[in-house]
């Protein structure tokens, strides 16, 4: 199977919020309930790992569950490690045998494509997470937009237990970004 889309833009969005936190903004709130900054960018940290070794298939059973929350130490180096697994996700995801048969990631099996979409709404919706947190401003391409309103029209109303609060109703005339936060359970307009 040919690569079905390129991870480049949205891990870019995602270094570019990364590259811009300050230390006084890591006990910030963020839009992930009960969820500072400095948590969440300690789930990016994990989450960018596991979603480059969903593509190798190194991960395939041996992957875990994600932590997330307070538990769990952000490591000294986020600066500079987040950046360098972005890139290595993306350079992971570029060879053609990622998108081929069952990987893992976080304990749950997947086919790649399906896992590649679900590292896609990770790496963008946590972008915004940590944009909005942090007062910054966030894009995402409309293709990733497309690929990410397909992977979550089926959200159910009631959210995704451990992943999705309930969904939101929004406009008709909303933006793709927002109609994918409100599938997700995230406000637009959230502050903290």
């Amino acid at each position: 199977m040919n690569q079905e889309f390129d991870f480049e833009p949205a891990a870019t969005a995602l270094e570019t919020v990364v590259c811009r936190i300050t230390d006084d903004q890591l006990g910030a709130d963020s839009p992930c309930a009960d969820t500072t900054v400095r948590d969440l960018l300690a789930h990016v940290v994990d989450l960018t790992e596991a979603f480059r070794q969903a593509a190798t298939k190194e991960a395939v059973g041996g992957s875990v569950a994600p932590s997330i929350g307070a538990e769990r130490a952000l490591p000294g180096d986020w600066r500079t490690r987040i950046p360098a697994q972005l890139k290595a996700l993306v350079s992971a995801w570029r060879a053609p045998d990622a998108w081929d048969g069952v990987t893992e990631a976080g304990g749950v099996s997947e086919q790649a494509p399906v896992m590649a979409r679900i590292a896609l709404d990770e790496i963008v919706i946590h972008g915004w997470d940590l944009a909005k947190a942090t007062g910054q401003p966030f894009t995402a391409t409309a293709a990733d937009l497309a690929i990410l309103l397909d992977l979550l029209r089926e959200t159910p109303t009631a959210g995704t237990p451990g992943l999705f609060g309930p969904v939101l109703e929004v406009p008709t005339e909303a933006s793709a970004l927002d109609r994918v936060l409100a599938l997700t359970g995230r406000s637009a307009d959230w502050t903290a």
